[in-house]
């Protein structure tokens, strides 16, 4: 039968999802919930739309409008992830769904198309230059031997850094407390000069992944210090939203986070991957990413424009935002929180 394509609803979601885990390309970032989670979060339309031959799932492609006024008007596959574009069980499935796409983008008068993937562009497609990356590899099977554990998964300096933090008293828990993940990770990203997500938006995530979802925070004289938000998809971790206070640095309180979240990974949930998601290259993440034996891997931001678009240029290595970085940078934490929302919504 000829494929047809569809958009998401209630009833087409659980299809939608099994397809997603079924196939090797679905990733965490191509469930359904995203797209309720972006709508409530940020206020974007979502256009999610699947492909259908013989009444089965047989290709999705999430897609999301980002438009606002200070950052353009981008049709994008998928804001806020790591990972998007379509997957597809058949190359018929796959160009039907780049046609709605093609489609969409015309129908709805935007000037630029985007899949993030990990492939490179396919053809009448532009490709920017390489700019973030993803950083991922096998977890060592976890044995509950300490020593042995970090040896086979973390380099010796780390290694060194997770003991010699242990003299701090530090103390990590995993739950799901939104709000100790929020206070860290508001001031790690003011530090940075970078706007806050609303704090909505992560109770909105853990409350849509309920099973794949949950906080570990580092915690030091009853205060946190480091606290990172993690997703859990086919034996995978991804601990995705994560910061520290300027403190946490010379605790060490990041080596001791992010190992306490491979180590549970491998042990309560059998996971076999660490997902280290995105950074630029050149940045802080990205050094403190590779120092954990991490090899970047680049992904591939591809575009479709419309005469005389060009391709977005909204990251923080664009000169033009050098003094709003700077100035962000001094705010008073509760300003920035207030402020950052509303800007961060075309910054995905």
């Amino acid at each position: 039968m000829t494929v047809r394509i569809r958009p998401l609803d209630a009833a087409t979601a659980p299809a939608w999802d099994a397809f997603v885990r079924r196939v090797p390309e679905g990733s965490f970032f191509h469930l359904s919930a995203w797209a309720r989670v972006i709508a409530e979060s940020f206020g974007h339309a979502t256009h999610y739309a699947f492909a259908e031959q013989d009444g089965a799932v047989v290709g999705v492609l999430p897609l999301v409008r980002m438009k606002t006024m200070l950052f353009g008007d981008l049709l994008a596959s998928t804001p806020y992830c790591v990972y998007g574009g379509a997957i597809a069980a058949s190359v018929e499935a796959a160009e039907a769904l780049e046609a709605h796409a093609i489609n969409l983008q015309a129908k709805l008068r935007v000037p630029c198309l985007e899949y993030r993937r990990l492939g490179v562009a396919d053809p009448g497609w532009v490709e920017r230059p390489a700019l973030y990356y993803t950083f991922r590899k096998p977890i060592v099977a976890i044995t509950g031997d300490e020593g042995k554990d970090m040896a086979a998964n973390i380099p010796r300096k780390q290694r060194a850094e997770v003991r010699k933090a242990a003299k701090h008293g530090l103390v990590t828990r995993t739950d799901r407390d939104v709000d100790a993940l929020f206070a860290v990770y508001a001031e790690s990203v003011r530090n940075l000069g970078s706007p806050v997500f609303p704090k909505r938006y992560f109770r909105s995530l853990l409350d849509a992944f309920p099973e794949e979802s949950d906080v570990t925070t580092v915690m030091h004289e009853g205060r946190p210090v480091s606290s990172v938000l993690s997703f859990h998809f086919k034996q995978e971790v991804l601990p995705y939203y994560g910061g520290g206070t300027r403190q946490a640095r010379g605790l060490a309180a990041a080596d001791v986070m992010y190992w306490e979240v491979m180590r549970r990974a491998g042990q309560d949930r059998g996971a076999t991957s660490f997902d280290f998601g995105r950074s630029k290259s050149g940045t802080g993440a990205f050094s403190f990413k590779k120092n954990w034996g991490f090899e970047p891997e680049q992904l591939h931001y591809c575009y479709r424009l419309a005469p005389g678009a060009a391709v977005p240029d909204n990251n923080p290595n664009n000169p033009k935002y050098r003094y709003f970085i700077a100035g962000w940078k001094r705010l008073p934490l509760p300003v920035a929180n207030a402020i950052g929302p509303y800007l961060v919504r075309g910054l995905g």
